[in-house]
């Protein structure tokens, strides 16, 4: 875990994003993955909102996605093995990086069939503390036939735009600087899970 804490920081460091495979065991994968379809069939994921305060509202031109937040103050035992992961990376991206990062926020995500997110990006007025965003991927198995990319934007000295697609293969991580990278998720044609969060310069 050291190794991979320490290539993510110098990514981040020197790219502003990484993507890093079997960040997690295939069981403890499926264990997380039992228990997001659990609490879902439990009724307890919400359509997703854009904003923040009085200003939040659901937009299903723009998101389409369901959440469930966690509580970090009455975590199940797989939430606390997985915030115990996340607080070591916060630590790293700390001491190598210089973010000065406060703590985490996190949410299970299920996105239906044909569901999406339109370009956006993860820090902006209404929520500036958000400094990177952490993405683990739960699904069982994933082709790029069944969309659910994420996509990333990267602007280019001509003005243009790099794009890089970054499929939601189970165990996979993905990190990047919240304010610098617009990103969207590609429609998607199969139920696409995941745990999405950020950690802030905020307690």
């Amino acid at each position: 875990m050291e190794e991979i804490l320490d290539y993510i920081s110098q990514e981040i460091y020197q790219n502003s994003y990484v993507v890093v495979d079997d960040f997690i065991e295939e069981s403890f994968r499926k264990a997380l993955l039992k228990e997001q379809n659990d609490l879902l069939d439990q009724g307890q994921f919400k359509k997703a909102a854009i904003g923040k305060g009085d200003l939040k509202q659901v937009r299903a031109e723009i998101r389409s996605d369901e959440v469930l937040w966690m509580d970090s103050s009455s975590l199940s035992p797989l939430q606390a093995v997985f915030w115990k992961k996340i607080e070591q990376l916060r630590t790293v991206l700390n001491h190598r990086c210089f973010l000065g990062l406060k703590s985490f926020e996190g949410h299970f995500a299920r996105y239906p069939i044909g569901s999406f997110y339109r370009r956006h990006l993860d820090q902006f007025h209404a929520v500036p503390h958000r400094v990177v965003s952490v993405i683990l991927y739960l699904n069982e198995s994933w082709m790029e036939a069944d969309g659910g990319q994420l996509r990333m934007y990267f602007p280019q000295e001509d003005g243009s735009e790099r794009l890089k697609d970054v499929l939601p293969i189970g165990g996979r991580l993905v990190v990047f600087l919240s304010e610098e990278i617009p990103h969207e998720v590609i429609p998607t044609h199969k139920e696409r899970m995941s745990i999405t969060g950020w950690l802030r310069n905020i307690d």
